[in-house]
């Protein structure tokens, strides 16, 4: 089954079962692999993605519910780390293992896009990522960060 899709910003056509998970199409029939595989049940985060400007768990969600909508990944805040919440990332040395940080990103980025200055009850609200290395602190305040300077998606 055919399926248009529009993925940062560019249209692609892909080829998949409709029932195929989004994660999957982006990873293997896009090549776009820096949204994670975690765990297969919409828990962990670390396959966040937009649609529609809304953070969703790409691993549960088929790809023919998103045919023709906007669907940015972790490459689409910007093609050079430059998005705020990247450098904010950067500077607060925020990743550890790194491996469920795009996931962290896109969530970050939805709620600074509802919330440009969240408190910490929103933040903790909103992030509901899991990170094995516990950067939940250096998460926050990279948030606050790039808040400050005024990140959005």
């Amino acid at each position: 089954m055919k399926h248009q899709l529009q993925v940062n910003g560019r249209a692609h056509p892909v080829e998949a079962e409709a029932d195929k998970p989004l994660l999957w199409v982006l990873r293997e029939d896009l090549a776009l692999t820096g949204t994670k595989f975690g765990c297969g049940a919409a828990q962990c985060g670390a396959c966040t993605v937009h649609v529609d400007g809304a953070a969703m768990r790409s691993c549960v969600v088929p790809v023919q519910t998103v045919a023709g909508k906007r669907i940015t990944t972790v490459e689409g805040l910007s093609p050079d780390r430059s998005h705020a919440l990247q450098q904010a990332w950067i500077s607060g040395q925020v990743p550890q293992c790194g491996y469920c940080q795009s996931g962290m990103l896109m969530a970050a980025a939805a709620l600074l896009a509802e919330h440009p200055k969240p408190t910490d009850a929103q933040i903790d609200a909103a992030i509901t990522n899991l990170c094995r290395c516990g950067t939940y602190p250096r998460v926050r305040a990279a948030i606050h960060a790039a808040a400050a300077i005024g990140a959005r998606s």
